[in-house]
């Protein structure tokens, strides 16, 4: 009787691959700028980071986890873009211009994609809540650099409602419009007439 010698069968080598979880992580963000979170998956998650789907469930304790974690990196990189963005302003018409530039961006589509499904998100979940939150902070901080506190929030404000109404209209946006809006809004605030009631008294001294 002949001997049957086993042959082991060779073992797949495993793949190196320590830069998949940050991978998965800009792929999701990838994900969400084309399909939103409501069209986000794992599935479209896996094919965009080239990687197995159970890479997903290995590295994050699920969909809200990772969405938690792709947005908290997005808002850290655009709070980095966005202060750098304002590094060469010195005087007021270099402040207008780099407003201007910003909500005029041309690489802002997907950005600006992606943070609103970050506001829309957040609206239902306190964590993402907390990642807004940070974020409009540190926007307003860099609009200290030279404006007053209370024109900084609704300078802040005014980027956002000027680069979701360029996203959304169907007609080219006026540069020279946008730049009108934006010095309007960085403009002192009329002094109102002060009316002097003694004075009025004094001059009218029959009334009461």
């Amino acid at each position: 009787m002949s001997e049957l010698v086993a042959t082991a069968r060779p073992r797949r080598a495993r793949r190196f691959d320590p830069d998949r979880k940050d991978r998965i992580i800009d792929a999701a963000l990838d994900v969400i700028a084309d399909h939103g979170v409501r069209g986000t998956t794992h599935r479209l998650i896996a094919a965009a980071a080239d990687v197995p789907l159970g890479s997903l469930t290995y590295h994050f304790a699920g969909l809200d986890d990772l969405l938690i974690q792709a947005f908290t990196r997005h808002a850290g990189r655009m709070a980095t873009a966005y202060e750098r963005h304002f590094d060469g302003v010195r005087t007021r018409a270099d402040l207008v211009e780099a407003i201007a530039n910003l909500v005029l961006g041309a690489d802002a589509d997907r950005d600006s994609a992606i943070n609103f499904e970050l506001y829309l998100a957040a609206v239902h979940n306190p964590e993402l809540r907390n990642v807004t939150q940070g974020w409009m902070e540190t926007s307003r901080a860099v609009l200290h650099r030279f404006l007053d506190p209370v024109t900084a929030r609704g300078v802040d404000a005014l980027i956002e409602g000027l680069i979701i109404h360029r996203i959304l209209s169907t007609a080219p946006v006026d540069r020279s419009d946008t730049i009108g809006y934006i010095d309007r809004a960085l403009r002192p605030p009329v002094a109102q007439p002060v009316t002097n009631s003694a004075n009025n008294s004094d001059s009218n001294p029959g009334q009461p």
